[in-house]
Protein backbone atom coordinates (compact mmCIF):
# COMPACT_ATOMS: atom_id res chain seq x y z
CA UNK A 1 0.00 0.00 0.00
CA UNK A 2 1.62 3.49 -0.96
CA UNK A 3 1.98 6.15 2.26
CA UNK A 4 -0.14 8.87 3.05
CA UNK A 5 0.65 12.21 0.89
CA UNK A 6 -0.04 14.71 3.71
CA UNK A 7 -0.76 17.45 0.68
CA UNK A 8 -3.20 15.47 -1.49
CA UNK A 9 -4.63 12.28 0.62
CA UNK A 10 -4.70 8.30 0.45
CA UNK A 11 -7.93 7.35 -1.50
CA UNK A 12 -9.15 3.75 -1.59
CA UNK A 13 -11.41 3.40 -4.78
CA UNK A 14 -13.84 -0.06 -5.08
CA UNK A 15 -14.60 0.18 -8.52
CA UNK A 16 -15.52 -3.19 -10.47
CA UNK A 17 -15.10 -1.41 -13.91
CA UNK A 18 -11.63 -1.57 -15.09
CA UNK A 19 -11.83 1.10 -16.93
CA UNK A 20 -13.07 3.98 -14.80
CA UNK A 21 -10.38 2.41 -12.51
CA UNK A 22 -7.52 2.79 -14.35
CA UNK A 23 -8.95 6.50 -15.54
CA UNK A 24 -9.76 7.97 -12.07
CA UNK A 25 -6.30 6.39 -10.62
CA UNK A 26 -4.35 7.23 -12.98
CA UNK A 27 -5.53 11.52 -12.66
CA UNK A 28 -5.55 10.98 -9.12
CA UNK A 29 -2.19 9.79 -8.77
CA UNK A 30 -1.23 12.28 -11.32
CA UNK A 31 -2.51 15.14 -9.00
CA UNK A 32 -0.54 14.23 -6.30
CA UNK A 33 -2.58 11.46 -4.26
CA UNK A 34 -2.02 8.07 -3.50
CA UNK A 35 -4.67 5.17 -4.43
CA UNK A 36 -5.53 1.36 -3.63
CA UNK A 37 -8.15 -0.68 -5.75
CA UNK A 38 -10.29 -3.25 -4.97
CA UNK A 39 -12.61 -4.96 -7.82
CA UNK A 40 -15.17 -6.02 -5.31
CA UNK A 41 -16.73 -5.55 -2.30
CA UNK A 42 -15.41 -8.19 -0.21
CA UNK A 43 -12.04 -6.85 -0.58
CA UNK A 44 -13.00 -3.47 -0.52
CA UNK A 45 -14.01 -4.01 2.91
CA UNK A 46 -11.21 -5.58 4.09
CA UNK A 47 -9.21 -2.61 2.61
CA UNK A 48 -11.11 -0.24 4.11
CA UNK A 49 -11.01 -1.73 7.69
CA UNK A 50 -7.27 -2.97 7.85
CA UNK A 51 -6.31 0.89 6.46
CA UNK A 52 -6.77 4.04 7.30
CA UNK A 53 -7.92 6.07 4.66
CA UNK A 54 -8.43 9.93 3.37
CA UNK A 55 -11.12 9.14 1.61
CA UNK A 56 -13.11 5.70 0.57
CA UNK A 57 -14.41 6.03 -3.48
CA UNK A 58 -17.56 3.55 -3.39
CA UNK A 59 -19.45 2.26 -6.32
CA UNK A 60 -22.86 1.25 -5.41
CA UNK A 61 -22.72 -2.10 -7.79
CA UNK A 62 -20.09 -4.45 -6.80
CA UNK A 63 -20.06 -8.39 -7.02
CA UNK A 64 -19.62 -10.22 -3.61
CA UNK A 65 -21.03 -7.13 -1.69
CA UNK A 66 -22.58 -4.15 -2.88
CA UNK A 67 -21.94 -0.99 -1.69
CA UNK A 68 -24.76 0.09 0.49
CA UNK A 69 -24.02 -3.03 2.60
CA UNK A 70 -19.71 -2.76 2.61
CA UNK A 71 -21.17 0.84 3.77
CA UNK A 72 -23.08 -0.33 6.40
CA UNK A 73 -21.11 -3.03 8.03
CA UNK A 74 -18.17 0.00 7.62
CA UNK A 75 -19.74 2.28 9.61
CA UNK A 76 -22.07 -0.16 12.01
CA UNK A 77 -19.81 -3.46 12.55
CA UNK A 78 -16.06 -1.83 11.69
CA UNK A 79 -17.12 1.40 13.35
CA UNK A 80 -14.86 3.62 11.09
CA UNK A 81 -15.62 7.52 10.20
CA UNK A 82 -13.47 7.38 7.17
CA UNK A 83 -15.40 9.70 4.81
CA UNK A 84 -17.25 7.86 1.98
CA UNK A 85 -17.87 9.24 -1.46
CA UNK A 86 -20.08 6.78 -3.51
CA UNK A 87 -20.48 6.41 -7.30
CA UNK A 88 -23.96 5.21 -8.79
CA UNK A 89 -25.55 5.32 -12.14
CA UNK A 90 -29.22 6.21 -9.78
CA UNK A 91 -29.94 9.61 -9.42
CA UNK A 92 -33.47 9.53 -7.74
CA UNK A 93 -33.47 11.05 -4.67
CA UNK A 94 -34.93 8.03 -2.88
CA UNK A 95 -31.54 6.16 -4.69
CA UNK A 96 -29.71 9.32 -2.54
CA UNK A 97 -31.74 9.09 0.59
CA UNK A 98 -30.39 5.23 0.70
CA UNK A 99 -27.44 5.48 0.27
CA UNK A 100 -27.14 8.61 2.80
CA UNK A 101 -28.79 6.63 5.17
CA UNK A 102 -26.25 3.63 4.98
CA UNK A 103 -23.52 6.35 6.38
CA UNK A 104 -22.12 7.65 3.01
CA UNK A 105 -20.94 11.30 3.13
CA UNK A 106 -21.66 12.26 -0.55
CA UNK A 107 -22.06 10.96 -3.75
CA UNK A 108 -21.49 11.40 -7.02
CA UNK A 109 -24.09 10.15 -10.49
CA UNK A 110 -22.10 8.90 -13.36
CA UNK A 111 -21.06 9.50 -15.41
CA UNK A 112 -18.73 12.14 -13.90
CA UNK A 113 -16.28 14.37 -14.54
CA UNK A 114 -13.07 13.15 -12.91
CA UNK A 115 -12.30 16.96 -11.82
CA UNK A 116 -15.63 17.13 -9.97
CA UNK A 117 -14.58 13.91 -7.84
CA UNK A 118 -11.19 15.15 -6.77
CA UNK A 119 -12.88 18.42 -6.10
CA UNK A 120 -15.15 16.47 -4.25
CA UNK A 121 -12.52 14.11 -2.50
CA UNK A 122 -10.80 18.08 -0.98
CA UNK A 123 -14.15 18.89 0.31
CA UNK A 124 -14.36 15.57 2.26
CA UNK A 125 -10.46 15.41 3.41
CA UNK A 126 -10.79 19.23 4.38
CA UNK A 127 -13.43 18.43 6.49
CA UNK A 128 -12.17 15.51 8.22
CA UNK A 129 -8.73 17.10 8.94
CA UNK A 130 -9.95 19.98 10.60
CA UNK A 131 -9.23 19.77 14.08
CA UNK A 132 -11.79 18.78 16.46
CA UNK A 133 -12.70 21.08 19.23
CA UNK A 134 -13.38 19.01 22.33
CA UNK A 135 -16.65 20.58 23.93
CA UNK A 136 -20.01 18.67 24.81
CA UNK A 137 -22.78 20.21 23.03
CA UNK A 138 -26.47 20.19 24.81
CA UNK A 139 -29.73 21.41 22.93
CA UNK A 140 -32.87 20.24 25.53
CA UNK A 141 -32.46 16.39 26.29
CA UNK A 142 -29.60 15.52 22.91
CA UNK A 143 -25.88 16.06 23.69
CA UNK A 144 -23.10 15.77 21.72
CA UNK A 145 -19.54 15.14 22.96
CA UNK A 146 -17.57 16.31 19.93
CA UNK A 147 -14.18 14.80 20.91
CA UNK A 148 -15.79 11.25 21.11
CA UNK A 149 -18.47 11.98 18.88
CA UNK A 150 -21.18 10.58 21.40
CA UNK A 151 -24.50 11.73 20.43
CA UNK A 152 -27.42 10.91 23.11
CA UNK A 153 -30.74 11.69 23.53
CA UNK A 154 -32.72 11.18 26.78
CA UNK A 155 -29.62 8.96 27.65
CA UNK A 156 -29.93 6.87 24.61
CA UNK A 157 -26.88 6.39 22.49
CA UNK A 158 -27.71 7.47 18.59
CA UNK A 159 -26.15 6.40 15.99
CA UNK A 160 -25.65 9.11 12.91
CA UNK A 161 -23.29 9.10 9.87
CA UNK A 162 -20.19 11.29 10.17
CA UNK A 163 -22.24 14.50 7.80
CA UNK A 164 -24.96 14.30 10.47
CA UNK A 165 -23.02 14.64 13.34
CA UNK A 166 -21.07 18.01 11.22
CA UNK A 167 -24.34 19.32 11.02
CA UNK A 168 -25.78 18.26 14.87
CA UNK A 169 -22.15 20.65 15.59
CA UNK A 170 -22.93 23.37 13.38
CA UNK A 171 -26.47 23.60 14.57
CA UNK A 172 -26.15 22.57 18.38
CA UNK A 173 -23.15 25.30 18.54
CA UNK A 174 -25.70 28.17 16.98
CA UNK A 175 -28.66 26.93 19.21
CA UNK A 176 -31.02 28.26 18.64
CA UNK A 177 -30.39 30.61 16.37
CA UNK A 178 -31.46 30.09 12.76
CA UNK A 179 -28.54 28.98 10.23
CA UNK A 180 -29.35 29.26 6.29
CA UNK A 181 -28.80 26.58 4.06
CA UNK A 182 -25.95 28.19 2.70
CA UNK A 183 -24.18 28.55 5.63
CA UNK A 184 -24.20 25.21 6.68
CA UNK A 185 -23.24 23.83 3.02
CA UNK A 186 -20.28 26.02 3.04
CA UNK A 187 -19.24 24.93 6.40
CA UNK A 188 -19.16 21.25 5.71
CA UNK A 189 -18.34 21.35 1.74
CA UNK A 190 -16.52 24.67 1.20
CA UNK A 191 -16.32 25.89 -2.24
CA UNK A 192 -17.84 22.49 -4.03
CA UNK A 193 -21.32 22.73 -3.40
CA UNK A 194 -23.78 19.56 -3.30
CA UNK A 195 -26.67 19.25 -5.54
CA UNK A 196 -29.77 20.76 -4.04
CA UNK A 197 -30.86 16.98 -2.86
CA UNK A 198 -27.57 16.46 -0.71
CA UNK A 199 -28.48 18.68 2.41
CA UNK A 200 -32.11 17.75 2.23
CA UNK A 201 -31.10 13.96 2.19
CA UNK A 202 -28.76 14.08 5.15
CA UNK A 203 -31.41 16.14 7.22
CA UNK A 204 -33.97 13.89 6.43
CA UNK A 205 -31.68 11.27 7.36
CA UNK A 206 -31.09 13.09 10.77
CA UNK A 207 -34.36 13.62 11.69
CA UNK A 208 -35.76 10.28 11.29
CA UNK A 209 -32.61 9.24 14.12
CA UNK A 210 -32.72 12.40 16.63
CA UNK A 211 -36.24 13.20 15.97
CA UNK A 212 -38.82 10.37 15.36
CA UNK A 213 -38.31 7.93 18.24
CA UNK A 214 -39.03 11.28 20.29
CA UNK A 215 -42.01 12.68 21.71
CA UNK A 216 -40.56 15.94 20.67
CA UNK A 217 -38.69 17.53 17.59
CA UNK A 218 -35.31 19.24 18.57
CA UNK A 219 -34.55 19.60 14.34
CA UNK A 220 -36.87 22.71 12.60
CA UNK A 221 -37.01 23.92 9.44
CA UNK A 222 -37.84 27.79 9.44
CA UNK A 223 -39.18 28.32 5.71
CA UNK A 224 -37.32 30.64 3.47
CA UNK A 225 -34.57 31.16 6.45
CA UNK A 226 -32.72 27.85 7.16
CA UNK A 227 -32.79 25.00 10.49
CA UNK A 228 -32.68 25.66 13.52
CA UNK A 229 -32.04 22.94 16.36
CA UNK A 230 -34.15 24.07 19.50
CA UNK A 231 -36.28 22.77 22.52
CA UNK A 232 -39.31 24.78 21.86
CA UNK A 233 -41.19 22.81 24.65
CA UNK A 234 -38.21 24.35 27.25
CA UNK A 235 -38.23 27.94 25.35
CA UNK A 236 -42.15 28.89 25.84
CA UNK A 237 -42.17 27.54 29.37
CA UNK A 238 -38.99 29.94 30.21
CA UNK A 239 -41.05 32.85 28.35
CA UNK A 240 -43.65 32.17 30.15
CA UNK A 241 -41.90 32.49 33.73
CA UNK A 242 -40.55 35.50 32.55
CA UNK A 243 -44.23 37.11 31.84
Amino acid sequence: MSSRDEHAGLILLVEDNRQIAEMVGEFLERRGYSVDFAQDGVSGLHLAVSNSYDVVVLDLMLPGIDGLDVCRKLRGDAKKSTPVLMLTARDTLEDKLVGLEAGADDYLVKPFEVRELEARLRALIRRDRRQVSSEVLTVGDMTLDTATLRLTRGGQELTVSPIGLKLLAILMRESPRVVSRRDIEREIWGDTLPDSDTLRSHLYNLRRVIDKPFDRPLLHTIHSAGYRLADLDAETTATSHIA
